[in-house]
């Protein structure tokens, strides 16, 4: 992966794309930007109503909030294993005063009727051991909902590291290990280290992913890059899909 590496690698990246600590800091600001919609369809609130939901992942807390907020009668649980990230939303919670509805832990008991997971299987070290992990926390008839991207391939599939695009197929991992070293302190080696991890899933490698777990799947459709249809192809899918969404039953 990656054929421009090493020390030369590092320094065209830190003559495009320069950033410090300082800028770094600057930008992480604790955002609200919630599409569930754009994720789950416009019926999503709809479909988790007088359900109990588990937001797998649910990093700082604000869509397991926003559930809990436009569906009164939905009860979520919000799982993430950083504790940092459970703590705020705990206090979001407590603050719209849903905190009877809308719990955080790092391990539940409970079983969901539904399992929501945004942007988080491009992030997992092992998506198949996560879907073994999602299916001893559904209900017998209990069903995830997923949808996450942009996925490898697709022009910023490389996240923070794709200072433009396709650049995290040219650079070599090191090279772009060493350019994040310029702005983060956390000693990562390797894309799947780095904070939330990067594991460089493709929608192929997703679907054989799924068919090895507890799960089938019912249906995966695939949102193109600005709406073009034709990227929807099997041939383009991989380069051209925003977003990749579904719907996954237990065998």
């Amino acid at each position: 992966m990656g054929f421009i590496g090493g020390n030369f690698g590092y320094m065209i990246l830190k003559t495009i794309a320069p950033r410090t600590k300082t800028d770094q800091a600057a930008q992480e600001v604790d955002g609200n930007d919630l599409k569930l919609q754009q994720f789950f369809g416009n019926d999503i609130f709809d479909i988790i109503a007088n359900k109990i939901i588990i937001d797998f992942g649910c990093g700082d807390g604000n869509q397991a909030v926003e559930m809990a907020e436009r569906s009164p009668t939905t009860n979520v649980i919000g799982l993430d294993i950083q504790m940092h990230r459970i703590e705020k939303g705990m206090r979001k919670a407590q603050e719209r005063s849903i905190a009877e509805r809308c719990k955080f832990s790092t391990t539940t008991d409970e079983l969901a009727d539904i399992i929501i997971s945004k942007d988080a299987f491009e992030h997992f070290s092992s998506p198949l051991e996560i879907l073994e992990i999602m299916s001893h926390l559904l209900k017998p008839n209990g069903y995830v909902l997923a949808s996450f991207g942009p996925t490898w391939y697709h022009p910023y599939g490389g996240h923070l590291f794709s200072v433009f695009p396709w650049s995290h197929l040219i650079f070599t991992e090191k090279a772009q290990i060493l350019w994040r070293a310029d702005f983060k302190t956390d000693g990562a080696t390797k894309f799947s280290e780095v904070d939330g991890g990067l594991n460089q899933l493709t929608i192929g490698q997703f679907e054989n992913i799924v068919q090895q777990s507890p799960f089938s799947i019912d249906w995966l459709e695939t949102m193109p890059i600005r709406g073009l249809s034709i990227l929807k192809s099997k041939f383009l899918r991989e380069i051209g899909s925003s977003i990749v969404r579904c719907k996954l039953s237990l065998k």
